[in-house]
């Protein structure tokens, strides 16, 4: 009875042995060959898709692009695809260096492209400034359909004397030794001419908006105190316009921004 049982277990651990060679040597047959990969345009990545011209694997399948920069300028890429041009409503759907011309995206070739008031510019738009009202643009604009257009505002009727700027330090309202100089001469010249003015204050382009306007406003007002104070009794108003007119980008330039304008109503 023994015998048979050792007989028999012998021969099941032969079994197993010959059952483990056989898979073993199925599995290394299948390293050997190796899993073939997906079949074009299928893809797992950009290796599976063509080098020439370069694709690229997006979703599982081969394409033109991944998104719009691996397309030629003037076109967009879509769901794989590069299509041109870019459709648009404003200069803000398109991409740098091209401008919404005729609802496309695509560079500018002149001026007339560009809108009223607009310049081309190394073929991209720089639009005429958006306003509401004419305090929006410039002293040398008007507001006109909505956009800030230059030399379009009446000039002033002429007078028999100028009105000097007055300028301001840096983060200052009070009136300094050198525009107490200039004051006196505008005076004299409000007295011969006898017509009311506007005083508009402006200040270089560094702090906020806010502190800027309110310190353009301050400046007005000491300017029209100052007048005042030497006996100008024509009507004098005042105007801050912050920041808006800045054009200074160094020290040279802030200082002739910081200043109050005298203009002839």
């Amino acid at each position: 009875m023994l015998e048979r049982l050792t007989s028999f277990g012998a021969a099941n651990t032969v079994t197993a042995m010959r059952t483990l060679l056989l898979v073993g040597t199925v599995a290394l047959a299948l390293t050997s060959v190796g899993c073939p990969g997906p079949t074009y345009p299928n893809c797992r990545n950009d290796d599976d898709c063509k080098k020439d011209p370069k694709e690229y694997c997006v979703n599982g399948k081969c394409g033109q692009c991944r998104d719009s920069k691996d397309c030629p300028a003037g076109q967009s890429c879509k769901e794989g695809r590069c299509e041109g041009p870019s459709a648009c409503t404003d200069d803000s759907a398109c991409p740098a260096g091209q401008s919404c011309i005729d609802g496309s995206c695509k560079p500018c070739a002149s001026d007339d492209q560009c809108g009223p008031g607009g310049k081309c510019q190394s073929g991209t738009c720089q639009r005429a400034k958006k306003c509401g009202k004419d305090d929006d643009c410039a002293q040398d604009e008007e507001c006109k359909g909505g956009v800030c257009l230059s030399g379009v505002r009446k000039a002033p009727p002429s007078a028999a004397c100028t009105n000097d700027p007055v300028y301001f330090d840096f983060n200052e309202s009070a009136i300094t030794t050198e525009g107490s100089a200039t004051l006196q001469r505008n005076a004299d010249c409000i007295k011969k001419t006898n017509r009311a003015v506007m005083l508009v204050g402006h200040t270089d382009n560094r702090g906020t908006e806010e502190y800027n306007l309110a310190l353009s406003n301050q400046r007005a007002t000491s300017v029209k105190n100052y007048l005042s104070s030497l006996g100008v009794k024509t009507t004098i108003t005042t105007e801050g316009r912050g920041k808006i007119d800045a054009k200074g980008t160094d020290e040279s330039g802030f200082s002739k921004d910081r200043r109050v304008d005298t203009e002839w109503k």
